[in-house]
């Protein structure tokens, strides 16, 4: 059945999929960090705060989990595991079954995520293709909605950022990190807009008494964005591309209509649009620091650090420059990757996640 609310295709920029050097599968261990710091956290909101008894007025033939942005593995399943060894931890014998719905812009690799889905897993699956801002599911049908990583992207670039006439035309730049308060707040608003979209969709596919947990990339309350870890990975990325530019491999004017449609949100800012909803009472708001393990982030090596990035970046590049520029990029970021490892490991790394665990009223 089609979705009647929709009115626009949100940009799709899936992770690398397959299973090849620079396969998400295979480069996002820092992904995976950020959840396993996660992991107590959930095990603790659900212990306290998951009542079922709350699901007496919604079909109960099974207990139905959604993780929203789930890529192509193998981190969902870690995180779905999770999820429901802490729902049995607390019920026991008492639930129905698991129903997994695994979640994506309809561009992701879905062969990849379902070949590659646990052998002994215990509950069942199904994939969801679409996007998040926007209803997904039917009203009060899901009990427990994840997301990890996924809700710093936007549903499209703020189209004054690649304006000429505009105030907040990000010129030299693929990034708001270090530019002006316009294109900050250009970024700022698009954000504010496409999370008041997901919440509102989320509260009407949650059932009264579900739990929602989003893991997001976030930057503290009073801590200027371009002291942050992907902020300074961006900017770095950006300067590449304007030396790419400057040898007249692409043009200026390519550089400048191109930025990186992601935004790091503040605990403050979250709070407000929660409230601002209306529909959830938050359970839980804590700032966590898997950046502090950078080193294992990069495993010892630059390499390592320039196929993670390329895992998730890929996408949003080679669609505005081609594979060709693709490659020059990640090439030279490999060779220059000693340089960025030393400003990352300068740069503010305490805070940078965001664990948001939310109650439908």
């Amino acid at each position: 059945m089609s979705n009647n609310n929709a009115t626009s295709v949100p940009e799709a920029y899936p992770m690398n999929g397959g299973d090849g050097t620079y396969s998400y599968t295979k480069n996002s261990s820092y992904q995976r960090a950020a959840a396993n710091v996660a992991k107590t956290l959930i095990d603790e909101v659900i212990a306290e705060k998951l009542d079922i008894e709350d699901f007496s007025s919604a079909s109960s033939t099974a207990f139905r989990i959604a993780d929203l942005g789930c890529s192509v593995g193998p981190n969902t399943f870690a995180c779905v595991q999770n999820i429901i060894e802490a729902v049995k931890q607390k019920y026991g014998s008492q639930l129905p079954d698991f129903h997994v719905f695994f979640n994506d812009h309809a561009a992701n690799d879905f062969n990849t995520l379902f070949a590659s889905l646990p052998p002994e897993r215990h509950y069942f699956a199904a994939g969801v293709p679409g996007s998040f801002h926007g209803r997904l599911f039917p009203e009060a049908s899901l009990h427990f909605a994840h997301s990890s990583y996924a809700t710093h992207w936007l549903s499209k670039l703020p189209e004054e950022v690649t304006n000429k006439n505009s105030p907040a035309w990000n010129k030299g730049k693929i990034y708001y990190t270090t530019s002006p308060d316009q294109v900050f707040n250009a970024f700022a608003a698009q954000f504010r807009t496409d999370m008041a979209i997901f919440l509102e969709a989320r509260a009407k596919e949650l059932a009264a008494g579900g739990m929602m947990v989003l893991i997001m990339q976030t930057i503290p309350d009073g801590i200027h964005q371009s002291r942050i870890p992907s902020g300074i990975m961006f900017d770095f990325l950006g300067s590449i591309l304007m030396e790419i530019a400057k040898e007249g491999l692409i043009s200026e004017e390519e550089v400048d209509s191109f930025n990186i449609p992601v935004y790091s949100t503040t605990p403050n800012e979250m709070a407000e649009l929660v409230e601002r909803n209306g529909s959830f009472s938050i359970v839980k708001m804590e700032s966590t620091s898997p950046w502090l393990k950078v080193g294992h982030i990069v495993n010892n090596t630059e390499q390592r650090l320039t196929r993670e990035l390329r895992a998730g970046m890929e996408g949003v590049f080679k669609a505005h420059f081609g594979s060709d520029i693709v490659d020059q990029v990640f090439d030279r970021l490999n060779d220059k990757s000693g340089q960025l490892i030393k400003q990352l490991e300068s740069s503010h790394r305490q805070g940078t996640q965001l664990f948001l665990a939310l109650k439908r009223k």
